[in-house]
């Protein structure tokens, strides 16, 4: 039996307009405490003297996981203003390394930028943005050295190699060109709440000091972010908060010009815009929940000018757009599976791309030019790898172009992927997508790794993971569950797992783990849950709810202390969540919040094993809320089960950076829930 780290008791009145909370570990948010550095180290410590046992499993895992990959891979390349664009990796190196070759696939390779090289004797490295100007000459790019999302923008002459010296620092890590390749725009970040609030107009060669603030955001519940039409012709900066967005553009031959609002922000009304001819295409909720699609000319961008082209449907979710000179492309969901959907503009018979398997994802890839009837997408399954298609618009062929190499001795036939339903609460039919191998047997003995995330409308759609074979091999079945949060079946998906519906994504979760414990998919002493981020926020919950369902839950960057976060607007990215989870400082999203806030509901009961992981550079959810939650689980619950805390010192919110350190994250994952299994 070895003892954990305790953390200290110093209590702290926690005060709002609608009451006051006591935090005994509210002393973990200093950063730059020794104290708090130690107990973080402690912590780590104390994981490894608990993960003793399978240090050698988790080592032989990585290298299981690793064995997989395809070392020297590239990328399909992608046709650009004339170039052919790709990356590729070598033998043992952890970054990409980013390519073009001119005209044709047999011109020589030109190397644009090696991260191998730039991210030597870093702890992380992260290449963010990536633009190269209209004349193709210059290249402008952005990286992260921390792992806090804070990119420095870099500029480099693609002709003599050259790097010039300007170095702009905490910006959102995109940048844009103008069409005289002599300007640039780009975000910048405010350094304490993180948001992007400002847009700087840069003259290549001049001194960032001198650069000119072109546009700023004073409403800290939106960030905003600089974007190019497909076209190239318009400079686009969108502002954007969870209910509302705004749309502003400037001819990229007028860089020195003033930005034209497209339409003004409204209330409930999100819509992006894209640049084909002489119109402007948006795609809007303005009456649509799911949204319909619209098109304006680029004179007049008044609601009354604008003409309906896709109308809103109740049971089809309109997800994104591509243009084509011929072809309309719109990528949907029904009965939350993604669709392709072709149509002409010249009229002619629209059709969708048939995939063939019950549960998948399909998704529009790069496409940058306009001149072709060739649409480039991505399809992935539980069982098949991820893959890059070419499909002919006007003949309906398609062809594959690459399949995800999966080294070692993997068929796809070899594991079979079911579509499930469990009955939510209220009645609500849950879909969840599984996975399992051939053999699999549906007698509650299987362990089953549960998933979902559920928040902010993102949708989790079932894709491959070579790493995830090595839990299908040992005999886990490995579950996704669509909860509401998400947007799987639409907007209201979404509206049903917000705000004061938020508990909805809670109960959804916990009825999927009742359901496959019920029909023996798995049993409580075999079941896991994983999340992360607010998915960890989901993890804190259903353990306060149905902590008897499982055996080991694994919390990645988990959001669990959601009132105090909120009521600071200090706190990186706290204003631009109101409209997520609402706003504490009103009272009927205080006491909602605290009824399910993770932190402020443990209490004296036994907990399932738990494994939880942070990053000290987080920009996302600050490594002190993890970090308490753990001290006062240990504190308050009355069982012997494990509750591991595991900070990464050199990373954030995403993890390790590089390719084959990431896998640390997997295999430390894995052996945790192998542990438990003896």
């Amino acid at each position: 039996m070895l003892t954990p780290p305790v953390a200290a008791l110093k209590p702290k009145q926690i005060v709002s307009p609608h009451g006051t909370r006591t935090d005994n570990y509210y002393w973990l948010n200093e950063r730059e405490n020794p104290e708090v550095i130690d107990y973080l180290k402690a912590e780590n410590a104390y994981f490894e003297e608990q993960m003793a046992p399978v240090k050698e499993l988790q080592a032989e895992l990585f290298t299981e996981i690793k064995s997989r990959i395809k070392e020297q891979d590239e990328s399909v390349p992608y046709r650009d203003n004339g170039y052919y664009y790709y990356v590729r990796y070598e033998a043992g190196g952890e970054y990409p390394i980013y390519c073009r070759k001119q005209g044709s696939l047999e011109a020589l390779e030109e190397v644009l930028l090696d991260a191998n090289a730039m991210g030597q004797g870093e702890a992380y490295f992260q290449i963010g943005g990536f633009q190269v100007s209209n004349d193709n000459q210059l290249l402008a790019f952005s990286v992260d050295t921390v792992g806090r999302r804070m990119y420095t923008l870099r500029l480099k002459n693609l002709t003599t190699g050259e790097l010039y010296p300007e170095q702009i620092v905490n910006t959102g890590g995109e940048a844009v060109w103008a069409a005289d390749n002599q300007t640039l725009f780009y975000s910048k970040q405010d350094v304490n709440t993180l948001l992007t609030y400002q847009i700087y107009r840069h003259q290549l060669g001049t001194d960032p000091a001198q650069d000119v603030l072109v546009y700023e955001e004073k409403d800290n519940t939106f960030h905003i972010g600089v974007s190019q039409s497909k076209s190239r012709q318009y400079i686009f900066v969108q502002m954007g908060s969870t209910m509302s967005s705004e749309t502003r553009f400037l001819e990229a031959t007028s860089p020195t010009g003033t930005f034209q609002v497209f339409l003004p922000r409204e209330e409930d009304h999100l819509y992006e815009v894209e640049h084909f001819e002489d119109n402007f295409y948006v795609l809007s909720n303005d009456g649509a929940p799911n949204f319909r699609l619209l098109k304006t000319p680029v004179t007049n961008t008044a609601k009354t000018a604008w003409q309906e082209i896709i109308p809103h449907r109740a049971d089809v979710f309109l997800e994104n757009m591509e243009l084509f000179r011929d072809y309309l492309v719109l990528g949907e969901r029904q009965e939350g599976l993604l669709q392709l959907r072709v149509m002409r503009w010249q009229g002619g018979e629209e059709h969708y791309l048939n995939f063939g398997e019950p549960t998948y994802t399909a998704a529009i890839s790069i496409n940058p030019e306009f001149d072709t009837s060739v649409l480039r997408y991505g399809y992935s399954s539980l069982t098949t790898p991820t893959s890059t298609y070419d499909y002919d618009m006007t003949t309906r062929t398609k062809t594959l172009l690459k399949e995800q190499a999966v080294l070692g001795d993997f068929r796809k036939e070899n594991y079979v992927t079911e579509r499930l339903y469990a009955t939510a609460q209220d009645g609500t039919q849950i879909p969840m997508s599984i996975v399992y191998k051939q053999g699999f047997k549906k007698d509650g003995s299987a362990p089953l790794l549960q998933y979902a995330y559920g928040s902010y409308g993102i949708s989790i759609d079932p894709t491959f993971s070579a790493a995830r074979l090595s839990l299908l091999d040992r005999g886990f079945a490995y579950v996704i569950c669509h909860i509401r949060g998400g947007q799987e079946l639409g907007r209201q998906w979404y509206e049903d797992g917000k705000l004061l519906n938020k508990k909805n994504t809670f109960t959804d979760f916990t009825d999927c783990s009742a359901y496959l414990i019920q029909e023996q998919y798995t049993s409580p002493d075999t079941l896991f849950a994983a999340g992360g981020s607010a998915g960890g926020l989901l993890m804190g919950a259903v353990i306060n709810l149905h902590p008897e369902y499982y055996k080991g839950v694994v919390a990645a960057v988990p959001f669990v202390d959601v009132v105090t976060t909120m009521l600071d607007d200090t706190i990186p990215l706290t204003t631009g969540e109101y409209d997520e989870w609402g706003n504490p400082n009103e009272q009927p999203y205080y006491d909602y919040m605290l009824s399910y806030s993770p932190y402020d509901n443990v209490r004296a009961q036994a907990y399932p094993n738990l494994l939880v992981t942070t990053g000290l550079h987080d920009s996302q959810v600050q490594y002190f809320e993890p970090a308490k939650w753990v001290a006062k689980l240990r504190a308050t619950k009355t069982d012997n089960n494990l509750v591991l805390l595991h900070t990464d010192m050199e990373a954030g919110h995403g993890g390790a950076s590089g390719r084959f350190k990431s896998i640390h994250d997997a295999a430390r994952q894995f052996a945790f829930m192998l542990l438990l299994l003896n």
